[in-house]
């Protein structure tokens, strides 16, 4: 059967149920569900909370009977392994469905193609492709997970109309108005991990959650660059460490022991990765497909992120390591700290509940696999200008969301990383939205 404007116009109702649980799903990816009788919705469904029920299975359950013969729609490609629950394959065929409509296929090498198979193999019709580029982009955490084994990065700014993203010497400046700063709390809510490099967490004491109302438990795992383990303990950040997880990435200099075999030592998160969200804090690498299970359900930027960025770094780049802090030495912290010191700086930090991954902060190329193996699929990079370049430099940003407001910072600006004349190549303009008087203007790397 050839692809018809009424299966653009349900899968389009799909992918839009899709995103209702977007960064809520655990490793699993938020995946929506239509079954559709003589062009009748007569169920639906996306990934549970948590990643469990899949969307297939809640959909099939509501529509009973009125499967057998009906069309199912599907962002992606149903599983068909056996995993803590049966394949999403066996439930369609088990119920009848004459015919399903898949916008992705799954890449995860337990599922590519089998699950396609299995239907067409049981007599059922099989459609492919159908919105694909829609449904990449509602699933391009979970894609970029699978297939780059690294989150999803999305590059936040927001730019005065004079190229400024903060006044120096005076932490956090309202840049854009409370419209833009919901917008974000949206993005904060629908995303797995916030980052922001020392400096803005020492000048700004942000506290990166999600302030929505009804929406404060989506907050995202908040991660500071922070070479020489220099985030005070008096900081809002480590004062809430035990209601939402932080992470410091602390200098492989200052590892007081030798790395494990795969260079990264064990997670220690507390609580929230393994209460909240299921996951076991030694989680593997993505093994893909509906796997997993999750937590339940503005701060403008300073240039201080306290550390030196290398110019070569970019895909391909040979990662040679980056010269350390001005007054840090190699196996020392900054300022001449001693190995005692930054042993008592790390205990207390983790007696307040912050994990310190000692990986090294100045290669995103290193640091995002690491952030994989503990199920993270999306990260949001906040701050500040320094750690903006760190990640455009290394070619590792997917998305651009940069946000231009009309009022003037002037003297002591700290001057944004990126303007819209200085897009990096290979970035696509998506799309500009108003918010209030700001102006959001979206870019995105093909996936």
């Amino acid at each position: 059967m050839s692809i018809t404007p009424h299966d653009e116009r349900f899968m389009a109702a799909a992918i839009r149920l899709s995103r209702w649980h977007l960064g809520r799903t655990a490793t699993n990816p938020s995946v929506g569900c239509l079954i559709v009788r003589d062009g009748v919705i007569v169920g639906r469904a996306v990934t549970a909370l948590g990643g469990r029920p899949h969307a297939e299975t809640q959909a099939l359950a509501e529509a009973g009977a009125l499967a057998r013969g009906a069309t199912a729609y599907v962002t992606l490609e149903p599983c068909s392994h056996h995993g803590k629950t049966p394949p999403c394959s066996e439930a369609l065929i088990a119920y009848g469905v004459a015919r399903v409509v898949i916008s992705v296929a799954d890449p995860d090498r337990r599922v590519s193609g089998r699950g396609i198979a299995m239907l067409r193999e049981a007599g059922i019709e099989v459609d492919t492709g159908v919105l694909a580029a829609e449904g990449r982009h509602s699933l391009a955490a979970y894609l970029t997970r699978q297939t780059k084994n690294r989150p999803y990065v999305t590059l936040k700014l927001a730019v005065s109309a004079d190229g400024m993203i903060g006044r120096a010497g005076e932490g956090q400046v309202a840049i854009t108005g409370p419209e833009a700063r919901a917008q974000v709390q949206a993005l904060r809510a629908e995303t797995d991990a916030i980052l922001v490099g020392i400096g803005t967490a020492i000048a700004d004491d942000p506290l990166l959650t999600v302030r929505t109302p009804g929406l404060e438990s989506q907050s995202p795992i908040r991660i500071v660059l922070d070479p020489s383990l220099a985030l005070p303990l008096t900081s809002k950040l480590v004062a809430t460490a035990r209601e939402v997880p932080v992470i410091v990435v602390a200098s492989e200099e200052v590892w007081p022991l030798s790395a494990d075999a795969e260079g990264l030592p064990p997670s220690a998160l507390p609580g929230y990765r393994g209460r909240a969200t299921g996951l076991d804090p030694s989680f593997g690498p993505p093994a893909g497909g509906e796997i997993g299970e999750r937590r339940h359900p503005n701060s403008p930027v300073s240039d201080g992120d306290g550390f030196a960025l290398r110019q070569d770094v970019g895909q391909g780049a040979n990662p040679d390591p980056i010269s350390p802090l001005v007054g840090e030495m190699p196996g020392r912290a900054e300022g001449g700290a001693s190995p005692a010191d930054m042993d008592s700086r790390r205990a207390a930090l983790e007696a307040a509940g912050v994990e310190v991954l000692y990986c090294n902060p100045y290669h995103p190329e290193v640091l995002l696999p690491a952030l994989a193996t503990r199920g993270i699929s999306s990260l949001l990079v906040e701050g500040g200008a320094k750690t903006a370049r760190l990640f455009l430099e290394a070619g590792l940003v997917d998305r651009i969301q940069l946000y231009q407001a009309p009022g003037v910072i002037g003297e002591r600006g700290i001057e944004s990383p990126l303007l819209t004349t200085d897009i990096p190549s290979g970035f696509v303009h998506t799309g500009t939205l108003m918010f209030g008087e700001d102006r959001l203007d979206e870019y995105e790397r093909g996936l």
